[in-house]
């Protein structure tokens, strides 16, 4: 099956890109609910899947709205009108969904509003997508968010150096441009402009999405989110940075323990590894928190720490 979508100048004037949270959510948790050893992101499910395991998300309502595969609902992916909105914006466009819209989506999996009624249903599965990101995404949001940061830069340098139609053609092995017009090979659902041309196309990068996903919902313009280039090494271990330099600014111990955020931890974890007392690590974590360089996040019983953006931009330097 092959879907055409017809472009005008406005169109082309009209698309651009955004990073959503919410599409990281749905092609992360569709792809832990899928069961698969992923290669490139083996070392984020081995992490990952117990946490929403312990806290019950592998059965819970997101478990029956994020099938592992076939059609995802539209409203839990909704028009971003920031190229970067914040995953609080996206849950308060979701919440907001018209009744009509939960139930067409909710009939295309041979499901309905349940009795309680759409409001507080929509509060739950919010309240569960908050928990997700916290255990799931936020640890990693700093990795995630520089690969998809880059894979927009540079998708706009393409677009300024050889044009819209390189673009297009160089975005998705299923994706082509000839004749102004945009083909989507092997799609099942049709994306489409209900309104006419003139209305633009938002593309949506995502480290976790594996094929092409299209979006509609007039009179938004359509939605493509597509995989982001470099997320293949989005989890390699990083080389180890020059520690001393490092550690005469912050301290060995703090630089110790940056260097081993590797991945997300919890103070426990990290006493056990570096050998520095649970009450030492507490207490340099705060610290580094203060600073910008790590970040908490509630898993249960647990608190992970993990790098922000600051602590990688340095220890990348220092490498």
């Amino acid at each position: 099956m092959q879907t055409e979508l017809a472009f005008s100048a406005d169109d082309l004037a009209l698309t651009r890109f955004a990073v959503s949270p919410m599409w990281e959510v749905v092609t992360s948790f569709r792809l832990l609910a899928s069961g698969i050893a992923h290669p490139v992101h083996r070392r984020w499910l081995e992490q990952v899947r117990p946490r929403v395991a312990e806290a019950g998300l592998d059965a819970g309502l997101l478990a029956g709205v994020i099938p592992a595969d076939g059609y995802l609902c539209d409203f839990l992916t909704p028009f971003p009108e920031e190229p970067s909105p914040s995953l609080e914006d996206e849950l308060d466009a979701i919440r907001a969904t018209p009744e009509a819209m939960v139930a067409a989506d909710l009939g295309k999996l041979g499901r309905r509003v349940p009795d309680s009624g759409r409001g507080r249903w929509l509060d739950l599965v919010a309240e569960e997508i908050e928990t997700y990101w916290e255990i799931a995404l936020a640890p990693y949001w700093a990795k995630i968010r520089t690969v998809l940061d880059a894979e927009v830069f540079h998708r706009a340098r393409q677009v300024a150096e050889r044009g819209a139609g390189h673009l297009f053609n160089d975005l998705h092995g299923t994706v082509s441009w000839d004749d102004s017009t945009l083909r989507l090979v092997r799609r099942r659902c049709v994306v489409s402009r209900d309104g006419g041309v003139g209305s633009g196309l938002l593309l949506v990068p995502s480290v976790f999405a594996s094929c092409v996903l299209t979006w509609k919902q007039p009179p938004a313009p359509p939605q493509l989110a597509y995989p982001a280039r470099g997320a293949g090494a989005l989890w390699e271990r990083q080389p180890v940075p020059q520690e001393a330099a490092i550690a005469a600014v912050l301290g060995r111990s703090r630089t110790r323990l940056l260097t081993e955020l590797d991945a997300p931890a919890s103070t426990t974890e990290l006493a056990g590894r570096t050998g520095i007392s649970a009450a030492g690590v507490s207490q340099h974590l705060a610290a580094l928190r203060g600073a910008g360089m790590v970040s908490a996040h509630r898993a249960g019983r647990s608190v992970l720490y993990a790098r922000t953006a600051v602590a990688e931009s340095l220890l990348a330097a220092a490498a």
